[in-house]
């Protein structure tokens, strides 16, 4: 199995993605590799390190998924590997719920995320994001 961090998406995938059949809500799960220093296109921010920066990302990202009626479920450090292999254990783990993909396209196109996006980039080194959806008896 290829494991391979990514900051962006390649366009093709990108387009693969957000022209999936719309088929509810689902959550997103997102394994986070940080930068050690958080790296600012303008130089800017210097002091911060990578999960620094990428925290100011996550404060404005909550609220845009509240308020498209999504929730974080879950954000924490990653501590271990019980099962596995990899080269490089990511650091952190969010779980992001979203109630449609028409509204994470909306959140991820928006003026608001573009606003935001630059700690984002400062902060992460690479990150796999994983959409799921609910199994039998799960919400």
């Amino acid at each position: 199995m290829k494991v391979e961090n990514a900051v962006y998406p390649p366009p093709e995938q990108a387009m693969a993605f957000f022209s999936a059949e719309e088929d509810g809500p689902f959550v997103m799960v997102n394994l986070l590799k940080f930068k050690p220093k958080a790296e600012y296109e303008d130089g800017s921010n210097s002091h911060l390190t990578g999960a620094e920066a990428y925290a100011l990302y996550g404060e404005g990202v909550a609220k845009l998924v509240q308020a498209l009626g999504g929730r974080i479920r879950y954000s924490g450090q990653v501590t271990s590997l019980m099962i596995g292999e990899v080269e490089d254990l990511w650091d952190a783990v969010a779980l992001a719920e979203y109630p449609s993909l028409a509204a994470f396209r909306a959140m991820a196109m928006s003026e608001d995320m573009g606003r935001i996006d630059h700690h984002r980039k400062a902060g992460l080194a690479g990150q796999l994001n994983i959409r799921t959806k609910a199994g039998a008896g799960f919400e």
